[in-house]
Protein backbone atom coordinates (compact mmCIF):
# COMPACT_ATOMS: atom_id res chain seq x y z
CA UNK A 1 0.00 0.00 0.00
CA UNK A 2 1.45 3.50 -0.94
CA UNK A 3 -0.08 5.91 1.79
CA UNK A 4 -0.17 9.18 1.94
CA UNK A 5 3.07 9.95 -0.12
CA UNK A 6 1.85 9.01 -3.82
CA UNK A 7 3.92 11.33 -5.80
CA UNK A 8 4.04 10.41 -8.95
CA UNK A 9 2.10 8.14 -11.51
CA UNK A 10 2.88 6.62 -15.07
CA UNK A 11 1.08 4.84 -17.38
CA UNK A 12 3.18 2.55 -19.83
CA UNK A 13 1.93 0.73 -22.80
CA UNK A 14 4.17 -2.32 -23.55
CA UNK A 15 3.08 -5.27 -25.78
CA UNK A 16 1.55 -7.38 -23.68
CA UNK A 17 -0.13 -4.90 -21.59
CA UNK A 18 -0.87 -1.09 -20.18
CA UNK A 19 0.88 -1.45 -16.72
CA UNK A 20 0.23 1.68 -13.88
CA UNK A 21 3.18 2.24 -12.19
CA UNK A 22 2.90 4.63 -8.77
CA UNK A 23 5.73 6.12 -7.55
CA UNK A 24 5.52 6.77 -3.17
CA UNK A 25 8.29 8.73 -1.66
CA UNK A 26 8.46 9.71 2.15
CA UNK A 27 10.16 13.36 1.86
CA UNK A 28 11.34 13.05 5.57
CA UNK A 29 12.33 9.31 5.98
CA UNK A 30 13.33 8.97 2.35
CA UNK A 31 11.06 5.99 2.26
CA UNK A 32 10.51 5.00 -1.75
CA UNK A 33 8.28 2.45 -2.97
CA UNK A 34 7.15 1.42 -6.35
CA UNK A 35 4.08 -0.36 -7.47
CA UNK A 36 3.00 -1.88 -10.08
CA UNK A 37 -0.56 -2.29 -11.61
CA UNK A 38 -0.85 -2.23 -7.68
CA UNK A 39 2.02 -4.50 -6.76
CA UNK A 40 4.88 -3.95 -4.51
CA UNK A 41 7.84 -4.21 -6.90
CA UNK A 42 10.12 -1.86 -4.75
CA UNK A 43 9.96 -0.50 -0.69
CA UNK A 44 13.11 1.01 0.81
CA UNK A 45 11.95 2.31 4.39
CA UNK A 46 14.58 4.22 5.38
CA UNK A 47 17.19 6.16 3.05
CA UNK A 48 19.49 9.18 4.36
CA UNK A 49 19.90 10.36 0.87
CA UNK A 50 16.33 12.04 -0.65
CA UNK A 51 17.53 12.08 -4.10
CA UNK A 52 19.15 9.14 -7.11
CA UNK A 53 17.11 6.48 -8.85
CA UNK A 54 14.99 3.21 -8.25
CA UNK A 55 15.00 0.52 -10.98
CA UNK A 56 12.84 -2.87 -11.58
CA UNK A 57 10.79 -4.05 -14.46
CA UNK A 58 8.18 -3.58 -15.95
CA UNK A 59 6.26 -6.93 -18.30
CA UNK A 60 6.74 -10.12 -19.34
CA UNK A 61 9.80 -9.02 -20.77
CA UNK A 62 11.29 -7.48 -17.93
CA UNK A 63 11.64 -3.98 -19.47
CA UNK A 64 14.30 -2.04 -17.62
CA UNK A 65 12.57 0.95 -15.52
CA UNK A 66 14.11 3.61 -13.43
CA UNK A 67 12.59 6.42 -11.46
CA UNK A 68 14.66 9.21 -11.23
CA UNK A 69 14.00 11.55 -8.73
CA UNK A 70 15.85 15.02 -8.00
CA UNK A 71 15.65 18.33 -6.03
CA UNK A 72 14.10 21.21 -7.23
CA UNK A 73 14.69 23.50 -4.66
CA UNK A 74 14.07 23.74 -0.79
CA UNK A 75 11.65 20.82 -0.36
CA UNK A 76 10.39 20.20 -4.26
CA UNK A 77 11.19 17.15 -5.95
CA UNK A 78 11.22 16.06 -9.41
CA UNK A 79 9.92 12.46 -10.49
CA UNK A 80 11.02 11.37 -13.69
CA UNK A 81 10.54 7.83 -15.57
CA UNK A 82 12.81 6.15 -17.84
CA UNK A 83 12.06 3.41 -19.61
CA UNK A 84 13.72 0.98 -21.87
CA UNK A 85 17.11 3.27 -21.07
CA UNK A 86 15.03 6.39 -22.79
CA UNK A 87 12.71 9.10 -21.29
CA UNK A 88 9.25 7.92 -21.15
CA UNK A 89 8.57 10.46 -24.44
CA UNK A 90 10.86 9.31 -26.44
CA UNK A 91 10.17 5.73 -25.46
CA UNK A 92 6.19 6.01 -26.31
CA UNK A 93 7.24 7.81 -29.43
CA UNK A 94 9.36 5.21 -30.44
CA UNK A 95 6.71 2.69 -29.49
CA UNK A 96 4.31 4.62 -31.31
CA UNK A 97 6.68 3.75 -35.07
CA UNK A 98 7.41 -0.12 -33.73
CA UNK A 99 4.16 -1.09 -32.86
CA UNK A 100 0.94 -0.99 -33.98
CA UNK A 101 -1.96 -1.42 -31.48
CA UNK A 102 -6.07 -2.17 -32.05
CA UNK A 103 -8.63 -2.19 -29.53
CA UNK A 104 -11.30 -4.36 -30.30
CA UNK A 105 -14.65 -5.54 -28.48
CA UNK A 106 -14.84 -9.54 -29.15
CA UNK A 107 -17.54 -11.48 -27.76
CA UNK A 108 -18.90 -8.60 -25.69
CA UNK A 109 -15.13 -8.70 -23.90
CA UNK A 110 -12.49 -5.74 -24.64
CA UNK A 111 -9.20 -6.56 -26.28
CA UNK A 112 -5.77 -4.98 -26.96
CA UNK A 113 -3.87 -6.28 -30.09
CA UNK A 114 -0.26 -5.26 -30.65
CA UNK A 115 1.90 -6.29 -33.74
CA UNK A 116 5.62 -5.80 -32.97
CA UNK A 117 6.57 -4.71 -36.48
CA UNK A 118 10.12 -5.65 -36.44
CA UNK A 119 9.52 -9.11 -35.06
CA UNK A 120 6.32 -9.84 -36.70
CA UNK A 121 5.20 -10.66 -33.25
CA UNK A 122 1.48 -10.67 -32.10
CA UNK A 123 -0.24 -10.00 -28.40
CA UNK A 124 -3.12 -10.11 -27.75
CA UNK A 125 -3.93 -9.31 -23.97
CA UNK A 126 -0.61 -9.91 -22.72
CA UNK A 127 -0.54 -13.32 -24.44
CA UNK A 128 1.93 -13.55 -27.41
CA UNK A 129 -0.44 -15.39 -30.10
CA UNK A 130 0.39 -18.19 -32.06
CA UNK A 131 0.72 -16.45 -36.02
CA UNK A 132 0.99 -18.19 -39.39
CA UNK A 133 2.49 -15.75 -41.92
CA UNK A 134 2.87 -15.70 -45.79
CA UNK A 135 3.51 -13.76 -48.70
CA UNK A 136 0.25 -12.33 -50.83
CA UNK A 137 0.62 -10.39 -53.95
CA UNK A 138 0.06 -7.00 -51.96
CA UNK A 139 2.19 -7.87 -49.09
CA UNK A 140 1.88 -10.11 -46.63
CA UNK A 141 -0.52 -11.61 -44.32
CA UNK A 142 -0.44 -12.92 -40.38
CA UNK A 143 -3.03 -15.27 -39.33
CA UNK A 144 -4.12 -15.88 -35.52
CA UNK A 145 -7.18 -16.67 -33.68
CA UNK A 146 -8.64 -14.90 -30.46
CA UNK A 147 -11.31 -16.93 -29.18
CA UNK A 148 -13.01 -18.36 -32.12
CA UNK A 149 -12.27 -15.68 -34.59
CA UNK A 150 -10.34 -15.61 -37.38
CA UNK A 151 -8.32 -12.70 -37.49
CA UNK A 152 -5.58 -11.37 -40.15
CA UNK A 153 -3.00 -8.18 -40.29
CA UNK A 154 -2.42 -7.62 -43.24
CA UNK A 155 0.65 -5.57 -44.41
CA UNK A 156 0.89 -3.69 -47.74
CA UNK A 157 2.95 -1.04 -49.26
CA UNK A 158 1.37 2.57 -48.83
CA UNK A 159 2.21 3.44 -51.90
CA UNK A 160 4.32 6.36 -50.97
CA UNK A 161 7.70 6.12 -49.73
CA UNK A 162 6.67 8.46 -47.00
CA UNK A 163 3.91 6.42 -46.30
CA UNK A 164 5.98 3.43 -45.54
CA UNK A 165 4.17 -0.22 -44.83
CA UNK A 166 0.70 0.18 -43.93
CA UNK A 167 -0.98 -2.18 -41.38
CA UNK A 168 -4.80 -2.99 -40.92
CA UNK A 169 -6.17 -6.02 -38.81
CA UNK A 170 -9.01 -8.27 -39.89
CA UNK A 171 -11.15 -9.88 -37.64
CA UNK A 172 -14.05 -12.67 -39.26
CA UNK A 173 -13.43 -10.50 -42.57
CA UNK A 174 -14.05 -7.07 -41.18
CA UNK A 175 -11.77 -4.03 -40.92
CA UNK A 176 -10.61 -3.25 -37.27
CA UNK A 177 -9.80 0.32 -36.79
CA UNK A 178 -6.70 1.12 -35.29
CA UNK A 179 -5.85 2.92 -32.03
CA UNK A 180 -4.06 6.37 -32.70
CA UNK A 181 -1.10 6.30 -30.68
Amino acid sequence: MLGGDLVAVWEVALSDGVYRIEFSHGTTTGKRVVCVNGREVVRKDWMFKLVGKETFTVGSANTRATINIEALSGFAYEYTLDVGGKSLQKFIDNKAHTTKTWLLKVDGEDCRVVLEKDTMDVWCNGQKMETMGEFVDDGTETHFMVREHECCIKATSGGKKKNGIVHWLLMDGEKVAALTQ
